[in-house]
């Protein structure tokens, strides 16, 4: 059965935002290094998907880069435990929003560093 196996986000610091991955979902670095066409990416996820993580400009990364919409709207991450994980999200003084129980499941959202979204889900 096909799927997804990685999201590739321009961000303005790969490692920053691999650590908050790292730390709200328990994911790992599964690679990191120089970009095929300039930069660096940090790969961030398990052992069956990941974020690419990608920065050109890095700190000098144009702000208009990061409007939600544009190049998408959010990433959805699927989790056993929503309330542990928005509870990190809070302490990682990130805003959760949104929040929706709905057949079958419950969400929330979250903006990264650098604005991107994030849908939280869980069917539990």
């Amino acid at each position: 059965m096909p799927y997804l196996e990685h999201v590739n986000l321009t961000v303005r610091d790969p490692e920053r935002t691999a650590a908050l991955m790292a730390r709200l979902f328990g994911w790992h670095v599964r690679w990191s290094g120089p970009a095929q066409m300039g930069g660096r990416t940090v790969h961030v996820g398990d052992d069956r998907c990941y974020l690419a993580l990608y920065t050109l400009e890095g700190e000098a990364t144009p702000a208009e880069r990061f409007v939600k919409g544009r190049p998408f709207n959010h990433v959805g991450v699927l989790v056993e435990d929503l309330d542990a994980i928005e509870a990190r999200v809070v302490a990682e003084g990130l805003k959760p929003f949104s929040h929706g129980d709905y057949d079958p499941g419950r969400r929330f959202y979250f903006l990264d560093y650098d604005g991107s979204e994030f849908e939280v889900v869980s069917y539990r």
